[in-house]
């Protein structure tokens, strides 16, 4: 399962709404964030969630040492 599936699961979970609507909501908050998101992560993010990142769970590692980079950490 990818993690746009999980979020929208969690959507779906949380709100109550039908699960192909928690899909949509998912999938447009991931555009969002990733259209917004400064350089290496924006352009990269979606690709990364929907599970087609290079190198799988290695490239969201990659990511997330890079957001902890962007906060100072």
């Amino acid at each position: 399962m990818s993690m746009v599936d999980e979020l929208a699961q969690q959507i779906a979970t949380r709100t109550g709404i039908p699960q192909a609507q928690a899909a949509q909501a998912a999938h447009a908050a991931v555009e969002f964030l990733d259209g917004r998101l400064p350089a290496p992560i924006g352009g990269n993010l979606k690709r990364m969630v929907e599970g087609g990142g290079a190198g799988g769970a290695g490239g969201l590692g990659d990511v997330a040492g890079k957001l902890g980079g962007l906060f100072g950490n």
